[in-house]
């Protein structure tokens, strides 16, 4: 049987600078990938001396760079989300700086192989920054970003998100009627899909599309980012349903620091070892 991989984002340590100790911490709890959550007061993509200490740090601990996770604020600090940016905004000046951010980002690939881009359109509904979900727009963008990410063997995959244009079938409408020519992906979020109802009914949809999974979990109202099993998620069907329609990428866990980070690590080991249980029965 092969053995799926399972990487960790660095959202973890949004909170704070990441260093060469978290990227050894993902290690030593048996993960295999990471995806880095691209904002510039956790990882400042603009400086290539950090770029470069990020591919150390992870050759270093032998883990991939699975994926960037685009900019979608200026900066978290305080527990508290900076200027919000959208690639999709109706307003030409924010989306060309927002589009700037993401383009920065993406050149991370030029020092470090990474196999995708994931990128939102807009913010979720629930979210008080809410908005910059113009479709034309967001289709301006996503095929810019096409035309800069295939030179570097980059995929550019949207993120299921509960707004109108980011969930998952209007994501597949976009994919296969809006774009003109990008091929693009589909990341799909278990915890934004939970939210906006059938995780099931999701998986199936983006089928076609499917180049990425975050996972995490919550209640059904708040973008908690739970490690797996400690929400409402029925997580032997969405596990089902992922076998079913074929998906054997990554898995990144994509949850919040609650406590220690290690000894978050160490519960997302066990949440880990609970969904290859589950795998291996489908």
């Amino acid at each position: 049987m092969v053995r799926r991989q399972f990487g960790v984002s660095t959202h973890l340590y949004h909170h704070q600078r990441l260093t060469r100790d978290h990227i050894l911490e993902i290690a030593a709890h048996g993960f295999d990938a990471v995806e880095v959550f691209a904002s510039r007061t956790h990882v400042d993509y603009h400086n290539p001396s950090v770029v470069a200490d990020l591919q150390q740090w992870l050759a270093e601990a032998g883990l991939e760079l699975h994926s960037v996770h685009a900019p979608v604020s200026d900066r978290y600090s305080g527990g508290r989300t900076g200027e919000f940016m959208s690639i999709a905004s109706a307003d030409a000046k924010a989306r060309a700086q927002a589009m700037a951010e993401v383009e920065r980002a993406l050149q991370i690939a030029r020092r470090i192989p990474m196999k995708l881009l994931v990128v939102h359109l807009g913010w979720p509904r629930t979210h008080a920054g809410f908005g910059g979900s113009n479709r034309d727009a967001a289709r301006r963008s996503v095929e810019e970003l096409f035309q800069l990410a295939q030179p570097l063997g980059v995929r550019i995959a949207v993120e299921v998100i509960p707004n109108d244009l980011s969930r998952a079938g209007s994501l597949v409408h976009f994919a296969e009627e809006d774009l003109e020519s990008a091929e693009i992906g589909i990341c799909l979020d278990f915890g934004h899909a939970h939210m906006d109802g059938d995780l099931v009914d999701a998986i199936e949809v983006v089928s076609g599309h499917l180049a990425a999974i975050h996972v995490h979990d919550n209640g059904g109202r708040a973008d908690d980012h739970l490690l797996p099993f400690e929400g409402t998620i029925d997580w032997p069907a969405a596990l089902t349903a992922v076998q079913k329609v074929g998906y054997d990428g990554a898995l990144i866990l994509e949850i919040a620091a609650r406590g220690s980070t290690k000894d978050m690590l160490a519960r997302a080991r066990t949440a880990r070892r609970r969904m290859e249980g589950l795998l291996d029965q489908g």
